[in-house]
């Protein structure tokens, strides 16, 4: 067992991947958006509920279609679709500022060149834009279109990689994002989603924040908070 960023961890890794396949089965399929819907999708979803911010992207396509209405529609139309999500008047800054930026600086909102560029410069790229960290640009990244192979990591994915002795309990989601990334070098983009995604529906089901049910955990052999 690895420990705070020692090491790699690569087998560790592997072993917990293999484990949470059942987990994975479970959370079904995840759509693969483009880049600029994936990004939209992103911004609006943190501290929110998977449900409550996927039916307010929807709202977002259903009224506005593309990305570039959603930028004239402007603010308080943005705030409107998104309103039941966490902070939504911040997010609805955040999806105006960045949508009004990408137009600027690329003559329109196809993120597709983000293909190309080394990792850290496309996750530089987007973390420029307004609202945007490294779990928005990760999923921007690998949860679209483009499959780059990098892990988004949520509160629940860093629950479970300090739980499990991976990541230092003060450890920042950017900080375990690239540390699981530099560890499998022979990862393709759709095993980090679905890594993403299994320990993801591990931390909401069984890892939980205040009531984890341990007996439960495909991972509690390795967790360090269960002996």
């Amino acid at each position: 067992m690895q420990s705070g960023f020692g090491f790699s961890g690569h087998d560790d890794i592997l072993r917990w991947h293999k484990a949470l396949a059942p987990v994975r089965a479970l959370a079904g399929p995840l759509p693969r958006r483009s880049p600029i819907g994936a990004l939209i999708k992103s911004m609006i979803s943190g501290r929110t509920r998977d449900a409550v911010s996927l039916a307010a992207y929807e709202r977002l396509v259903v009224a506005f279609g593309t990305p570039g209405r959603v930028l004239g529609a402007g603010r308080e139309a943005v705030l409107r679709c998104i309103q039941d999500v966490t902070h939504a008047e911040d997010k609805a800054d955040y999806v105006v500022g960045a949508l009004g930026r990408i137009a600027i600086e690329r003559k329109g909102f196809d993120l597709s060149f983000l293909a190309t560029p080394p990792l850290g410069e496309a996750l530089g790229w987007l973390e420029r834009l307004p609202g945007v960290g490294r779990k928005v640009a990760a999923a921007t990244l690998n949860g679209s279109t483009l499959d780059r192979p990098v892990l988004i990591v949520d509160s629940h994915v860093l629950r479970v990689l300090q739980r499990l002795g991976f990541a230092d309990r003060r450890a920042e989601a950017r900080a375990a994002s690239e540390a699981v990334t530099a560890a499998m070098p022979e990862w393709r983009g759709g095993d980090f989603l679905d890594f993403h995604i299994a320990s993801k529906k591990l931390g909401q089901s069984i890892c939980r924040f205040d009531m984890p049910d341990c007996a439960r955990c495909p991972l509690r052999a390795d967790c360090r908070s269960n002996r």
